[in-house]
């Protein structure tokens, strides 16, 4: 084999395989089939990147379908987000389809089926039918219905489309193998009676076709040449074939199904129903909230197309199911943003510092570089002032030897700007400090080529000017579960896994002025703090910035300490 294809996943060998046996380059083409029940998430981009990755590789176009055959979960607005998000992540289809579109030739096609023998109206209540299919390890039983005439089923199933049965009364089932081995295959459910306003449609129809019926067909309807789902539908694919079998005209290209491991990730919960379930009981601010995987969530937190793309690729393709560390997501957006991410300084839990040496009233603008991993980034200025803010935590009155912040008697560097030593402090009335006061050395100032600038100090801590200073709410986001699979614990709701801190906001920080014409989804580095970005509830009288990452991966080292 080749080095080329060494480097092929397995779907793109099996297309390869395809190709050399024959088929027409030109006859290849995909689809991503969304649901539209909720929003896409992080699972959802790994097969979007897929689908579409793989119509880029081969100059085929991709599909997007909205699989929306159950108007009780479906709405408009998710049709818009999934949109949305598909272009964020840069894709282009080449057409946007619905199941919907092909409701008349489904039923069409259903009738012929009765008239062949292969389909039936079934009376039995959901539950009696669930009891008759039996077991894996025993043989279901025969619908007392099965054999009915196709003329009677014709009309019942006539009466099914014009409404005059009730939800649950009636069911249209294919006529297969009761005894088959694959639970699937026992006489499946094709359409039932719903008598649901859809989103598309409205209410021309009060039956609606099953997924297995209505997945190939469209697949068919299509010309898609590889139908790709995730490895729950692997026991679809005997069905998926039987149903195509039945339409299938031997003249036209017949779908392909192939299955993938879905992606799975740490921390996190992957499916829509549960995602929906903390949407609706206000466990998080709403779908795009930043603590969500989904797509929008990510985006709001800061995450950019191209870092989820890269995930997507170093993640890769599997044939089995498999959990992705969250770490590797969040090492893909720290890499990226560490090259592009603005440096600027911001101080969360400000604490008062006063350079009693410094004139009254004097303002100077210290040079800072803009992002010493972009050469092009260039520099910015910033103000300095005798009066600043800085971290409490960087701070103590005592401290040992490997505190190398600052600390009553010692100095330390200021971010581009002078050294200073402390001196004394002012506290409350509870012995805490709220004004430290220092002196610093003015021929220290970096950059300034004097011997002093270059005289070596341990610590360097990051501040800002409080006369120039701009007010901030900041929100810091952190994993939203304390279990690594929060969803696999039979014996507990995955509810209770949800860290108590995963959102803190700290409604007064302080960030240098710079930041002044930050706008929405811009991301910048607060310097020593973490990556963060301007959120969509930022005015122009107040800037909110999400974190979107710390600058280190702090539950690995949570991790190493259990």
């Amino acid at each position: 084999m080749s080095e080329i294809k060494k480097s092929l996943n397995f779907l793109e060998q099996i297309i390869e395989e395809d190709l050399a046996k024959g088929m027409d380059r030109s006859a290849l083409k995909f689809r991503f089939p969304p649901e539209p029940n909720g929003y896409l998430h992080i699972g959802h981009a790994a097969s979007i990147c897929l689908n579409f990755g793989l119509g880029l590789k081969y100059d085929a176009p991709v599909n997007l379908r909205f699989d929306d055959t159950n108007p009780e979960k479906e709405e408009q607005e998710y049709v818009d987000a999934i949109k949305k998000d598909i272009e964020w992540l840069g894709f282009k289809w080449a057409d946007v389809l619905f199941s919907s579109d092909y409701f008349q030739q489904l039923y069409d096609w259903a009738v012929v089926m009765i008239k062949q023998g292969n389909a039936y109206v079934d009376d039995q209540t959901s539950q009696q039918i669930a009891e008759q299919k039996g077991t894996p390890t025993q043989e279901g039983t025969n619908s007392p219905f099965r054999d009915r005439s196709v003329d009677e089923n014709l009309a019942l199933f006539e009466k099914m489309k014009s409404g005059e049965f009730e939800e649950g009364t009636h069911v249209l089932r294919a006529k297969i193998d009761m005894s088959s081995p694959n639970m699937l295959m026992r006489d499946p459910v094709m359409y039932r009676v719903l008598k649901r306003a859809h989103h598309r449609t409205g209410e021309d129809w009060k039956i609606y076709p099953m997924y297995d019926w209505t997945h190939g067909e469209s697949d068919y309807i299509e010309k898609i040449s590889h139908s790709l789902c995730t490895l729950e539908f692997k026991n679809h694919r005997e069905l998926y074939d039987w149903f195509l079998d039945r339409v299938y005209d031997q003249n036209d290209l017949r779908p392909k199904q192939r299955e993938f491991a879905r992606r799975n990730l740490s921390y996190t919960v992957m499916s829509k129903r549960k995602l929906l379930q903390l949407v609706q009981e206000g466990l998080v601010n709403g779908w795009d909230d930043p603590r969500m995987p989904t797509i929008s969530g990510l985006r709001r937190r800061g995450y950019t197309a191209s870092s989820i793309r890269d995930f997507s690729e170093t993640a890769g393709i599997a044939k089995r199911d498999n959990v992705t560390d969250l770490a590797l997501l969040e090492f893909h957006i720290r890499t990226e943003l560490n090259k592009i991410a603005p440096r600027v300084m911001a101080v969360l839990n400000p604490v008062k510092l006063v350079i009693t040496n410094y004139p009254e009233g004097k303002e100077e603008m210290l040079t800072a570089e803009n992002n010493p991993e972009d050469e092009d980034a260039g520099f910015r200025t910033v103000p300095f002032s005798r009066e600043l803010y800085i971290e409490k935590e960087d701070f103590r009155e005592q401290a040992n030897k490997k505190f190398f912040r600052l600390k009553l008697g010692k100095e330390v560097r200021l971010k581009n700007g002078y050294i200073i030593q402390a001196n004394s402090v002012i506290k409350d009335d509870n012995d805490e400090v709220i004004e430290i006061h220092c002196t610093y050395d003015p021929d220290s100032k970096s950059g300034s080529g004097t011997e002093a600038s270059m005289r070596k100090v341990k610590g360097t801590i990051h501040w800002v000017s409080i006369q120039h200073a701009l007010e901030a709410e900041v929100r810091l986001y952190d994993r939203l579960f304390i279990d690594e699979a929060p969803d696999a614990h039979k014996d507990k709701d995955f509810k209770e896994f949800i860290n108590p801190d995963s959102l803190k906001v700290i409604e007064k920080a302080y960030v240098e002025p710079s930041l002044v014409t930050a706008s929405e989804g811009e991301s910048f580095q607060f310097q020593r703090l973490g990556y963060f970005n301007v959120d969509a509830d930022s005015s122009n009288d107040k800037l909110v910035f999400n974190r979107t990452v710390a600058l280190r991966d702090s539950w690995a080292k949570m991790e190493q300490k259990k």
